[in-house]
């Protein structure tokens, strides 16, 4: 019969896209994950992922499972947290790390809903651009964007957050609109990273990829920076949704390429290896995770 941990290596596959990524995220070898898929497939009766060498696309009925699975799977981890205040007292300082952008719209909401969960709860949270030893700075856990580098902490991803092409509507009357990823090359793009390199873009519309290395006169390490760049009308260029909600909604900034995907952001939390977790840091941790899978920032 498959585990509870079998329905979560499904999960994976799909948002991360391939089932050697999934066992990275998971800290799993490939062949354990590979058992878990078969042994959930095998009980359920139907093909949930169609594997090719390189990629793992989830069918119709697997992508219909998924939307289903992961608020059920949420639910039981919300559930847990709500048991741990029968058999932990739930109190203490808790001292979260955050990132610049995203902890004020965002984590401070998550936090205020927590803290009124758990009114016994104090929250210290720590707001740096860059990421902090979580150790060094007595962290108990942080919430981090983007994927993870190698390391000794404890991982769980919390959501996948969108991905937009972006641009100013000034840009596109003077260059016109992109329709396929391929005609980036034609266009202005704000590349994500200062070495001078291009940047190479990942686009998936049903079962058909497109891979595109884009270049532009203006280069940033800076997300905030991009989009300013965007508005300003200096190139397209690719944004979270969480980051440029607003700038849509004012108009400054409209997307294209809207029938292309392209991969997700991962939103984690991490918390320090080989001690026993207080009640408190496993509460927020599956707080975290019920609110954000079931609904991401964004």
């Amino acid at each position: 019969m498959a585990s509870l941990d079998d329905y979560r290596v499904f999960v994976a596959i799909v948002e991360q896209g391939n089932l050697t990524a999934a066992g990275r995220h998971l800290h799993r070898s490939l062949q354990a994950v590979s058992r878990s898929l078969q042994s959930l497939e095998q009980e359920l009766g139907v093909e949930l992922i169609q594997r090719t060498t390189r990629r793992a696309q989830p069918t119709a009925a697997g992508l219909a499972f998924h939307a289903r699975i992961k608020v059920a799977l949420a639910d039981i981890d919300f559930a847990r947290s709500e048991l741990a205040e029968h058999g932990a007292r739930i109190d203490g300082t808790l001292r979260i790390g955050g990132s610049t952008q995203f902890s004020a719209p965002y984590l401070v909401p998550l936090v205020a809903a927590f803290m009124e969960r758990y009114p016994d709860v104090a929250v210290e949270l720590l707001v740096a651009d860059q990421h902090v030893d979580l150790q060094r700075e007595k962290l108990d856990v942080a919430v981090r964007l983007g994927e993870l580098a190698p390391s000794r902490l404890h991982a769980r991803q919390l959501a996948t957050l969108r991905m937009l092409t972006v641009g100013a509507p000034g840009y596109f009357a003077r260059h016109g609109r992109p329709r396929t990823p391929a005609e980036l090359r034609r266009h202005h793009f704000i590349v994500r990273r200062c070495d001078g390199a291009r940047q190479r873009l990942e686009y998936r519309r049903g079962s058909r990829r497109q891979t595109v290395d884009v270049l532009g006169r203006f280069r940033t390490d800076n997300a905030a920076a991009c989009n300013a760049a965007a508005v300003a009308g200096l190139g397209i260029a690719t944004a979270a949704l969480w980051q440029v909600r607003a700038l849509l909604d004012q108009g400054r900034l409209e997307t294209v390429l809207d029938d292309w995907q392209l991969p997700g952001l991962p939103l984690h939390v991490v918390w320090p290896p080989g001690k026993q977790l207080p009640a408190r840091t496993r509460a927020f941790i599956d707080f975290a995770a019920a609110r954000w899978t079931a609904e991401p920032p964004g």
